[in-house]
């Protein structure tokens, strides 16, 4: 398991302690259990931090589902942070449920993706002569 220091911008590979929340070893704050599938930003990208904070903050982990299939889709950038952040805004769907959320340009309401141009007419489906 990765375990996250937001303010230090570190992270550790260990094994969940049973006595107790982990602590930062530079500045003893407790340690965000981010989940084995996390991809860890270099120290000196704040941008990458900055999407990974507002991830592990919204209750997101990068804890791999079932056979092997990862944890899905997590943003990168602040500015796919913005984008699912206006998703939620625009829907209402929980800002939790919006991150992970792949294409935010192309989602319903329930955070289900949907095929660009479905049901329209100009597909060809369902017009009449």
């Amino acid at each position: 398991m990765h375990f996250v220091c937001l303010s230090c911008r570190a992270a550790w590979k260990r094994t969940p302690a049973s006595q107790g929340p982990a602590r930062c070893p530079q500045c003893r704050a407790e340690l965000i259990n981010a989940g084995a599938d996390l991809a860890v930003p270099k120290r000196r990208d704040h941008a990458g931090w900055r999407a990974l904070e507002a991830v592990l903050r919204a209750g997101l982990t990068f804890h791999g589902g079932c056979c092997g299939t990862g944890p899905g889709y997590r943003p990168r950038t602040p500015r796919e942070v913005r984008d699912r952040l206006a998703l939620a805004a625009r829907t209402g769907l929980p800002v939790k449920k919006a991150l992970a959320v792949p294409d935010p340009t192309f989602t319903d309401r329930h955070g289900a993706a949907r095929t660009p141009g479905r049901g329209t007419r100009s597909q060809g489906r369902g017009t009449r002569i």
